[in-house]
């Protein structure tokens, strides 16, 4: 009986959803805050969920969801099922199962009427009816008839879409720019989209025109001129003519931003510059991008941030901590 019991409360553990995440050395569930660059804590912790802040604002939970400014204030109160970050002046919000949008003084500007919704981008959002997705501009209009079985945001005027079960673009008039054709694909990243063709990852440009061929077994998008690529599980870089400017050595690798990339060495995490230089030692246990001048590192259990030379900034005392944005950073 005892070992049925602890089964089920581990099944339950499981289930648990992130925005009530337990912390590592108990049971008690955590709490958000947010700390400034010197490792002050600007928002004290008091949230059950929490984001990143996005136009000034940052969504977070206490029962039901609403927003704070960078004083911690709530400007618009608690009272949402769901909530996601402002994009373009509006948020998606969920009340009674339905999906709208709200402005920064929550107003509903578009009523909560699909079944599903996502993110501004481009001036237009993805929405569901059914099971089929469409688009609407920012007064709430269907511009794109609920059509495609799935879709993603616009990026660079051009949105995937997918059409049983391959792969294209549409324009945001709705018509096919790029016919469907791919197994798989990446919304278009300056300039260039990533698409998977018989098992192999390469790149096209927005006239659909293949401008690297498939040939590796993973590509990310790219991020300041260079993408990550996977050759026989080892992680390099190339740029957007194909070359391989950092060749595959690495065991991980994301993508650079602010002129560095994290990449791991026998289970320790690094930086590398575009030469592929290793400009901050292999030491970490995790390591992400960085993000406003600082970079998020876990060492142990903890974790922690470091600028650009590698220096802690703010030592490693979180259960978890996410990038800055904005001049915060959200942690527990």
């Amino acid at each position: 009986m005892r070992k049925g019991i602890n089964l089920l409360i581990a099944l339950c553990l499981l289930a648990l959803p992130s925005c009530t995440a337990l912390k590592s050395h108990g049971l008690a569930p955590v709490k958000y805050g947010y700390t400034d660059k010197e490792g002050r804590m600007a928002i004290a912790y008091q949230f059950d969920g929490a984001d990143d802040f996005s136009d000034g604002l940052a969504r977070v939970n206490l029962g039901n969801w609403g927003y704070i400014n960078k004083s911690g204030k709530y400007v618009i109160n608690p009272q949402f099922d769901f909530a996601d970050n402002f994009y373009e002046g509006l948020a998606r919000v969920k009340i009674n199962h339905k999906y709208g949008y709200i402005d920064k003084e929550g107003k509903i500007v578009i009523n909560p009427t699909f079944d599903e919704g996502y993110s501004f981008s481009d001036g237009l959002a993805r929405v569901e009816v059914g099971r089929q997705t469409g688009y609407i501009n920012k007064m709430g209009k269907i511009v794109i008839n609920p059509q495609f079985d799935t879709g993603d945001a616009f990026s660079w005027g051009l949105a995937r879409v997918r059409i049983g079960r391959i792969w294209g673009f549409i324009d945001k008039s709705g018509k096919i720019a790029i016919n469907p054709q791919f197994d798989e694909c990446d919304s278009f990243a300056e300039d260039l989209a990533r698409v998977k063709v018989g098992g192999r990852w390469g790149f096209i440009d927005r006239t659909g025109e293949i401008v690297i061929n498939p040939q590796f077994n993973f590509a990310w998008n790219f991020s300041e001129g260079l993408a990550v690529i996977e050759i026989d599980r080892r992680i390099g870089y190339v740029d957007k003519a194909g070359k391989i400017v950092i060749n595959p050595q690495f065991d991980e690798g994301r993508k650079f931003t602010e002129g560095l990339a994290p990449i791991k060495i026998s289970r320790q995490w690094g930086f590398v510059n575009k030469a592929g230089k290793i400009v901050i030692n292999p030491q970490f246990d995790e390591a992400d991008s960085f993000a406003g001048g600082l970079a998020r590192v876990r060492i142990g259990r903890k974790w922690g941030y470091v600028d650009k030379g590698g220096k802690l900034v703010i030592t490693p005392q979180f259960d978890n901590a996410w990038n800055f944005s904005e001049g915060l950073a959200r942690v527990f």
